[in-house]
């Protein structure tokens, strides 16, 4: 079972687009844009959906917070963080970019790092590829870390970056690392996971889709 009570859910709908709180998550909201039972989530997003402020493509992805719906933001000094999925694309926009899996910077529109599956029509297959921040104010680098995983095809990723610095991203057989720089020690930051299309023309038929089979997040302290 996918544990519903550490996040909240924006969807594509509404100016600004609509938050659904931890509370009535937990209680059993069910919509097109996401549907979960015991075994897994989906989560779809049209490209004509709207977006949240300060942001130029639709979503349908969850954010950390308590239980209370409280935002859960956390610096990385405090304790080893992970996140981790097992998933299968079901759906991607004509970019073929969705971003699958992020850590981002409380009231930033700069994250530290989003993972993405860019799907080529040529192999019909996806790469995740790691767009990461070395400092706040950097230009991300782009780096391919697996390949080769076609649409509806299951597989895994866990982000992990530990109280020294060191961010790792696991997936498909892979793992790419590096270290943050000291200057995110005092930033809040927080995990996103869901999809988030990298596309925004098109008809509703045209989106990013995904099914999450698990999804967990932990903060493990010494």
């Amino acid at each position: 079972m996918i544990e519903l009570a550490v996040w909240n859910l924006t969807i594509p709908v509404g100016v600004p687009a609509t938050v659904i709180d931890t509370p009535e998550l937990v209680g059993g909201y069910q919509s097109d844009y996401f549907k979960s039972s015991d075994e897994m989530i989906r989560f779809w997003a049209p490209v004509n959906g709207t977006t949240t402020e300060d942001a130029i493509y639709p979503r349908s992805e969850l954010r950390e917070t308590y239980g209370d719906g409280s935002l859960h933001n956390w610096t990385y000094p405090s304790a080893d963080n992970f996140l981790r999925a097992a998933l299968e694309m079901d759906q991607v926009p004509s970019t073929g970019k969705v971003v699958i899996g992020q850590i981002h910077a409380y009231k930033s529109t700069s994250p530290m790092l989003k993972l993405e599956y860019q799907y080529k029509t040529t192999s019909q297959t996806g790469n995740i590829v790691a767009k990461y921040r070395k400092n706040p104010d950097s230009t991300p680098q782009v780096i391919t870390i697996a390949s080769g995983i076609k649409l509806n095809e299951r597989f895994t990723y866990s982000i992990h970056l530990s109280p020294g610095g060191m961010l790792s991203v696991t997936t498909y057989g892979k793992t790419w690392s590096n270290s943050v720089d000291s200057t995110w020690k005092a930033h809040p930051l927080y995990f996103k996971a869901g999809v988030y299309p990298q596309d925004n023309s098109g008809y509703e038929t045209e989106a990013g889709a995904a099914t999450f089979y698990r999804l967990e997040v932990e903060h493990r302290t010494q």
